[in-house]
């Protein structure tokens, strides 16, 4: 199951393909990890833009190709460019390889090309 996808029989809309079966075994548990990742969105430093480079690029080194989409069109939601998301991306490589980064790339462009387009102020800003 893909992210963003609907969960469980009981209807119930997850966002991450772990959600559906850990919830239907362990409700339990799927409610603390929900509550556990409610506050690490709740956080305020590092603001958005960094904060969703930083997990597309912990998703580039987990191969996790519906991640590296995510977040990067997350990021250009919130102003990223292209060049932050490669540049993101490449940042991974020294410690990881290239080959992770390459196989990341064309998810990351499907998914900043998914984004919305943001409207910019007269000085070229979202």
């Amino acid at each position: 199951m893909a992210e963003g996808t609907r969960g469980s029989s009981t209807g119930d809309a997850f966002t991450f393909r772990w959600e559906a079966p850990v919830h239907e075994v362990f409700p339990s548990l799927h409610e603390a990890q929900s509550a556990w990742l409610g506050q690490i969105e709740s956080l305020s430093a590092p603001e958005r833009k960094t904060t969703e480079l930083i997990r597309m690029a912990c998703s580039v080194i987990a191969r996790n190709p519906a991640g590296v989409s995510r977040h990067a069109m997350l990021a250009r939601e919130v102003g990223a460019s292209w060049d932050d998301v490669v540049g993101s991306i490449v940042l991974t490589t020294p410690a990881f390889g290239i080959l992770a980064a390459v196989e990341a790339l064309p998810h990351a462009r499907r998914g900043f090309d998914d984004a919305p387009e943001i409207e910019s102020d007269d000085n070229g800003e979202p």
